[in-house]
């Protein structure tokens, strides 16, 4: 009998404090793309099936973090009609009251096949969104980057970047007004390589305190050694050397934490890590769940390591 109160508090007080919210929405959704649009946090996944099947992209809007409603099929094949499968890892900005997202698509080999990284245009967040091309915006490898894992980044000066790349090489491309090509660099490269130590996929960046954070994943991401590591330049082209590695698997909670995002509430110094893990009830390399936890820095502004939590946050509000 003791037991059971006991259980039955831990409940209630897990109840009341709005705990064990992670993941944060069912189903099986990886490399989460996590942002703010207005008094919405938005969190654009990848639809986690075989590759046949990945032919859509589904988003989920918040206004306190704990509360998701599903938009579903934002964008899919029916609309790209050049992309036919293994559509990954959405990246979204707002640009002029233009909502843009940039998406991998086909998986591609080689130069000989159709696919690469793409961009679609929509009037609101939840779409619909249109192709803005109809045809990849990049087809082809550069640098030995597979055109995957696109991330696209306004500076301070307000240039859009975009970051991208699989097979162990990531490069960055400064993008035109409307985002329908790039513009070079100085010495005339369009596609500048950046990689740094460890690095596998999945690149982000995020500001602060006027340094430039590049975040990117490390390991395989169907094995429990999928992993998070960072740097620190202070420029957006680098260069980036690695501090260290801050997000990984627990044993007691889930494996292979990863290909994450990162979200700053716009009115205090809050910061979160939107993330895909596998829960170790499964082997399949496509059992993924979007999770967020707390993502805190020490006194040097250094990335302190994450604990992955089945708790995930509090909620907190945007208005």
């Amino acid at each position: 009998m003791k037991k059971l109160i006991f259980l039955l508090l831990i409940f209630c007080y897990l109840s009341i404090n709005g705990q064990n919210n992670n993941p944060v929405f069912p189903g099986w959704y990886a490399d989460p793309e996590g942002i703010v649009f207005d008094n919405q946090y938005w969190i654009y996944p990848t639809f986690s099936a075989p590759y046949d099947e990945q032919v859509f992209f589904d988003a989920f809007s918040s206004p306190d973090l704990v509360n998701w409603t599903k938009h579903e099929k934002v964008i899919d094949t029916a609309t790209i009609k050049w992309a036919k499968r293994a559509v990954w890892a959405p990246s979204i900005i707002k640009k002029e009251n233009k909502y843009y997202l940039f998406f991998g698509a086909n998986d591609i080999q080689s130069d000989e096949e159709l696919g690469g990284i793409g961009v679609a245009i929509a009037d609101y967040p939840e779409g619909p969104y249109k192709d803005h091309l109809g045809k990849p915006l990049i087809g082809k490898f550069y640098n030995g980057a597979q055109p995957i894992d696109q991330f696209c980044f306004r500076d301070k000066n307000g240039q859009y970047y975009l970051y991208y790349g699989g097979w162990g090489h990531c490069n960055v491309a400064k993008l035109n007004d409307d985002f329908t090509g790039f513009v070079p660099f100085k010495d005339g490269t369009i596609f500048k390589e950046v990689t740094p130590e460890g690095y596998v996929e999945g690149p982000f960046m995020f500001i602060k305190d006027g340094k430039y954070y590049f975040m990117w994943s490390e390991g395989g991401w169907t094995g429990p050694d999928y992993s998070v590591a960072y740097a620190i330049a202070d420029s957006p082209l680098g260069p980036f050397k690695r501090i260290d590695k801050i997000l990984q698997q627990d044993k007691d909670i889930a494996t292979g934490a990863g290909h994450h995002s990162v979200i700053k509430h716009p009115k205090d110094d809050d910061y979160y890590i939107i993330y895909h893990r596998r829960p170790l009830t499964e082997t399949d390399g496509n059992s993924r769940e979007t999770c967020i936890d707390v993502m805190e820095f020490d006194s040097n502004g250094h990335i302190k390591p994450v604990k992955i939590t089945n708790e995930g946050v509090a909620a907190h509000p945007l208005k």
